[in-house]
């Protein structure tokens, strides 16, 4: 057998390699989307803020002059600062069906960890918690909404084989915005609200303050949760800036009671929607298309990645209300806009809360996706 070698990626051109791997891996897979090439450059570089509070390697795999795989290992120095004992992270995974090559980019991803001083490892992340989370599992036959993973099918049974073990589910919630709200959740809309609470969208013409108070709310809300590790303004403010072009004030809302913000909700147009077919690349006519579809013909579906309610103001009846209020307020506006279906994801297995509201709403769950830990 050939050997295989691992390369560790250094310089735009082995990065380049890195980012179209998996091109040619989903080449005959219906429901693949490659990402847009310019977005995942910048996304694995320093001008993405995690690398700010993290140490971040990429490997290739190569067999007989051909690039087969690939991998990554984070060690998030801010998840350390919070809690000693956070993991070493993989991500990336990418990779032909052979055993020894997911092997190989295994043991070297662990390796690294290891020398570092890390005693537990947990993936994928791409590349932490806060960006895309997990293995998907299930769900293989649908097309995945912007920011979320893709994957083989053979992946999760090719780790457990090397002694990764499920620590964590998280689900992707499909709605479909066109139906009728169940009566329970009509009724519930239906009470009048006190004058102290006001909803309304985001406001770009103060966007860094908006920024400022999503932030404080999310790190808030999600501060019990499991694996959770704190958004930095700059990762907000990286993100708001990276998605400026998508961001529509129609599809945000945000909560205040007696004038303070205590709950936001982020939806996103499905950029995937449009790039379908374009192979990552906006040369020489992609950018025109992707003008016309998210301008012009439109897309029918949207993605809720950021969302959150101040965890004091959720201990009563009102605050109960909130994601519901936040969520009705942008599915109205969503349908004004010729949307027929949003994705609320990822919801933890065990965040119940969550999950029974999206229930309620009559979204379902369509996607798992499988978060691995190993010890070291």
């Amino acid at each position: 057998m050939s050997r295989i070698e691992i390369i560790p990626v250094a310089g735009k051109a082995l990065l380049r390699r890195f980012i179209r791997l998996p091109e040619r891996l989903h080449k005959n897979d219906p429901a693949y989307i490659a990402p847009l090439h310019i977005e995942r450059e910048e996304a694995l570089t320093e001008k993405n803020p995690f690398f700010g509070h993290a140490e971040v390697q990429f490997w290739l795999a190569r067999r007989d002059g051909r690039d087969v795989g690939r991998i990554s290992a984070q060690i998030d120095k801010l998840a350390l600062s919070l809690n000693p004992d956070a993991p070493g992270l993989f991500g990336m995974l990418a990779a032909q069906d052979d055993a020894p090559i997911i092997e190989a980019l295994l043991h070297t991803a662990e390796a690294w960890l290891r020398e570092r001083g890390m005693k537990t490892m947990q993936g994928p992340f791409n590349l932490n918690i806060n960006e895309e989370t997990g293995l998907l599992i299930d769900g293989f036959s649908t097309k995945p909404m912007l920011l979320m993973p893709h994957d083989k099918p053979y992946l999760a049974a090719r780790l457990e084989a090397l002694g990764l073990r499920k620590v964590k589910d998280v689900y992707a919630y499909l709605y479909d915005i066109t139906g009728q709200l169940p009566a329970s959740v009509r009724r519930l809309l239906a009470r009048e609200l006190p004058p102290e609470v006001k909803l309304r969208r985001l406001d770009m013409k103060r966007i860094g303050e908006e920024i400022r108070n999503v932030t404080s709310i999310f790190n808030d809300a999600w501060s019990q949760n499991w694996g959770f590790v704190p958004l930095t303004e700059a990762e907000t403010d990286y993100l708001a800036k990276s998605l400026k072009p998508l961001l529509d004030p129609r599809l945000t809302s945000l909560v205040e009671r007696n004038g303070e913000p205590v709950g936001f909700l982020i939806g996103l147009p499905n950029i995937n929607e449009a790039i379908r077919d374009l192979n990552g690349k906006l040369l020489p006519f992609g950018w025109a298309k992707l003008l016309w579809r998210l301008k012009v013909s439109g897309v029918k579906t949207a993605r809720v990645p950021l969302m959150g309610v101040r965890r004091a103001a959720g201990q009563d009846i009102i605050g109960g209300l909130l994601p519901f209020l936040m969520i009705d307020m942008v599915r109205k506006q969503a349908i004004e806009m010729g949307l027929t279906h949003i994705e609320l994801s990822w919801i933890l297995e065990d965040n119940l809360p969550m999950r029974r509201m999206n229930e309620s709403l009559g979204a379902k769950p369509y996607k798992t996706y499988r978060v691995y830990e190993k010890a070291l």
